[in-house]
């Protein structure tokens, strides 16, 4: 590689400078951007890679993230930021292994480090946590959590004044849990604990792709991303109007983590599925995952609010979840996206087995993971999970399962949503501003029968009690924050 000129040098500093400003202003992809512009003028300092991969850490490119750390750490071995990335990467990829190396590296560089110490023992602990889960795993004789639990003969405590639930969910049941809520209380974990096993029941009787009919005339409304934002959802409630049986939604995926209030979203989100189970939908997200509650604040949040059973049990509700839906058999509905191979059809992804935490490759992992691209074909995952699929892919899986449109999610838009692919592929995320930090508005989909053509409704986002996003999250993850 040749050396770069000092007139480089200095003109991909300027752009390094730039783009760190924009980086401090949350402008992510715009500090991307100038970034791998100093990059094409001086491929030779570790920085500019290091500084990229953090960008990409913030934007959820782990995949890309992971490239340019080993890249700046084969640059120059001493860059210890670059360790430091990469290990993040690693860890938001679910690779604790590979993440515990580089952390080692940087407490054996910076033995006084006690930020270096504390976030090794910390992966430590967790590498650890994975071995013996895996072991108790092994035991097929074991109970699951929602078995063991006797949520029956809780005692619920004489100063409690919350909802009540002892049969099946009303209307009044909801309006109580929502002012509840609003007042920043916590459902009792007898009932919590009872809506839980009862969605589980219901959805281990679903298919994987659930067909939903829209008749003439009615609307049908899709949500994407909520992300533990509670009081954004009831602000699209406000917008549109609460479900019911006349006001029918799909909730997308991605209903917890990151914000600080996803334990009322999910427990809003079940209530309403046990209330109206013919009328309101939810599909798994890539943040319905072990890995990422544990890095991003629900399980955290789970166990402050409950207990860590509670968030077993949510892992087997989780895992449960069906991954699409098919509207009126014309539109496509996942969190993610399309594969990396052509000829699936609907009735393949019927037969998915679900039941698991999803896997590294395959339709599951794709379905919850993958991304839209402008050009045509497919190319590797900026994430390092999934797939980036182009407008030829989307019409060819359209075609080959006599479908019109496809809807997901997964995606920050600065509007709330994006069509691509000439309007074969559509993108809605209903979490305004997320992480109080992104500015963005949110958005939702209302489709009305018989078209189907899509409406979309943009909002920005409301006031919410002084709690931090990633309040519930291990510092061991503050550079995903």
């Amino acid at each position: 590689m040749a050396s770069p000129s000092e007139e480089d040098k200095q003109k991909a500093e300027e752009l390094k400078t730039r783009a760190n400003k924009l980086f401090q202003d949350k402008l992510f992809e715009e500090a991307i951007a100038l970034y791998s512009e100093a990059i094409l003028v001086n491929p030779t300092h570790a920085i500019y890679f290091g500084n990229r991969s953090i960008a990409y850490l913030r934007t959820e490119s782990y995949g890309w993230a992971l490239d340019d750390a080993s890249k700046a750490i084969s640059l120059d071995p001493s860059y210890l930021k670059g360790y430091y990335r990469r290990a993040t990467a690693n860890m938001a990829l679910g690779k604790y292994k590979a993440a515990l190396t580089d952390y080692e590296a940087v407490a054996k560089a910076r033995p006084r480090d006690a930020d270096a110490r504390s976030k090794y023992h910390e992966c430590e602990k967790v590498v650890r946590r994975m071995r013996f889960e895996k072991a108790i795993a092994s035991d097929d004789n074991s109970q699951s959590a929602s078995e063991a639990v006797e949520y029956k003969t809780m005692s619920v405590e004489s100063d409690y004044t919350g909802p009540r639930l002892d049969g099946e969910i009303t209307i009044q049941f909801m309006e109580q849990l929502t002012d509840w809520y609003k007042q920043q209380k916590v459902l009792h974990r007898k009932f919590a604990y009872k809506m839980l096993v009862d969605v589980k029941e219901f959805f281990t009787k679903q298919p994987s792709v659930v067909d939903i009919t829209v008749p003439d005339d009615h609307k049908f409304t899709v949500c994407g991303d909520i992300h533990g934002q509670y009081y954004d959802l009831l602000n699209v409630f406000e917008l549109n109007g609460v479900p019911s049986e006349n006001n029918p939604y799909l909730f997308n995926g991605d209903f917890v983590d990151r914000g600080s209030f996803s334990i009322e979203v999910i427990f809003t989100l079940i209530g309403y599925k046990l209330l109206y189970p013919k009328h309101f939908f939810m599909s798994r997200g890539n943040h319905e995952t072990i890995n990422m509650n544990q890095m991003y604040g629900f399980s955290g949040e789970c166990k402050s609010k409950y207990s860590s059973t509670m968030d077993d049990i949510f892992t087997e509700v989780f895992n449960w979840l069906p991954l699409s839906h098919v509207i009126n058999h014309k539109v496509f509905v996942t969190h993610g996206g399309l594969f990396n191979e052509d000829g699936l059809s609907l009735d393949a992804l019927r037969q998915l087995d679900r039941n698991r935490q999803p896997p590294s490759d395959g339709p599951m992992c794709e379905l919850l993971w993958s991304d839209p691209q402008d050009d045509q074909g497919r190319s590797s995952s900026k994430r390092g999970a999934g797939t980036q699929f182009g407008p030829d892919v989307t019409e060819k899986f359209l075609e080959y399962n006599n479908l019109d449109l496809v809807i997901r999610s997964h995606e920050v838009k600065p509007e709330g949503y994006e069509v691509s692919h000439g309007g074969k592929c559509i993108t809605v995320f209903s979490a305004p501003n997320y992480c109080d930090t992104m500015g963005n508005k949110g958005a939702f989909i209302t489709l009305q029968a018989p078209s189907l053509k899509p409406e979309f409704t943009t909002y920005s986002a409301v006031p919410h009690p002084n709690v931090r996003p990633m309040a519930y999250a291990s510092p061991l993850f503050s550079m995903l924050g």
